[in-house]
């Protein structure tokens, strides 16, 4: 194989069966102790209930990065995920290694807060403050691993040198972590509340505390474009948390890939459109799923055709 015919290969987009059979849908959300999976579930219900002869399932995943290779492989069909990694997906960036995947905007649903944890005892109070502790960044192929390592970088710390530890562990391993005191803090990129956070501080004898990294907003947008924002979880969001945490945010997309049948995707979000009152008693997060969370999507990430008609139609902004 020639080299051009190697590069060829490496950028076309990820192989993939066409929807040959739309009454299968499986949607990739992430783990259970974060926010897409309890919403996945509704929505495989709703599709289930609400498309003739669909039968729908929310099935569990590291996170964002992992659903967007599911998606290229053709083996989820509708995916949550962040801006983020679905930019990496489309542009063949980062974990993707040059393989694009052809992902598709269908919905903006929400923010994701980046939340960088840690208990009061140990005395953490900065970013900078971690040099030397043990940490984790999150499951492999998760977003949160992708963020975390990009706000450590952008904190001015290695993650190969600056810790003396790393582990890469769910959001419900890294509260056990914490309090079993094998972690001193760890990483968490999602809606909020989250059950893993909320579990770690209502534990009796300990007092949560949330990392402040706004400051590092113009680092990681210049490394890695506009994806980000700065945004500030209230004080009271957890048990004991007695501070509003300045924090980075971004945004969560519904995806799916580019040679989905109009029709479906178009069904796909009726369905959601008709049932979101009841999706945001799931979850509070989905109270954000409206037309105009829609203008911020995509940073990158092209529109389904069907879907932006839908929205179109319904008088959002997608610009």
């Amino acid at each position: 194989m020639s080299k051009l015919t190697r590069r060829a290969a490496l950028l076309a987009p990820l192989a993939a069966p066409a929807f040959a059979q739309t009454n299968q849908m499986a949607i990739a959300t992430g783990t259970t102790g974060g926010v897409y999976y309890p919403l996945g579930g509704a929505l495989a219900n709703y599709l289930t209930r609400g498309i003739p002869g669909m039968s729908a399932t929310a099935e569990v995943t590291a996170g964002s990065t992992a659903n967007f290779q599911l998606l290229g492989a053709g083996r989820a069909q509708l995916v949550f995920g962040q801006v983020d990694a679905a930019v990496d997906s489309v542009r063949g960036a980062g974990q993707f290694r040059g393989r694009v995947v052809p992902t598709r905007a269908i919905a903006v649903l929400y923010t994701n807060r980046m939340q960088a944890v840690t208990t009061a005892d140990r005395n953490i109070r900065t970013m900078e403050d971690l040099r030397g502790k043990r940490i984790s960044t999150g499951a492999p192929q998760s977003a949160t691993e992708l963020f975390a390592t990009r706000l450590i970088e952008a904190a001015g710390l290695n993650l190969a040198s600056d810790f003396r530890g790393r582990e890469r562990l769910s959001p419900a391993e890294s509260t056990a972590a914490i309090r079993d005191g094998k972690i001193d803090a760890y990483f968490f990129v999602s809606g909020v509340p989250t059950s893993a956070i909320t579990d770690l501080a209502a534990t009796p004898g300990t007092t949560l505390s949330l990392i402040d990294h706004d400051q590092y907003l113009d680092r990681i947008v210049a490394a890695h474009g506009p994806v980000y924002f700065a945004e500030v979880i209230p004080a009271g969001t957890y048990p004991g948390q007695t501070a509003p945490n300045k924090q980075l945010s971004v945004a969560n997309i519904l995806a799916m890939r580019e040679d989905a049948p109009a029709p479906l995707v178009s069904q796909v979000l009726e369905v959601l459109w008709q049932n979101r009152e009841d999706w945001a008693r799931v979850h509070a997060e989905a109270r954000n799923f409206n037309l105009q969370a829609q203008k911020t999507a995509s940073a990158g990430v092209p529109w389904h055709p069907a879907a932006e008609a839908f929205w179109t139609a319904r008088g959002a902004q997608l610009t």
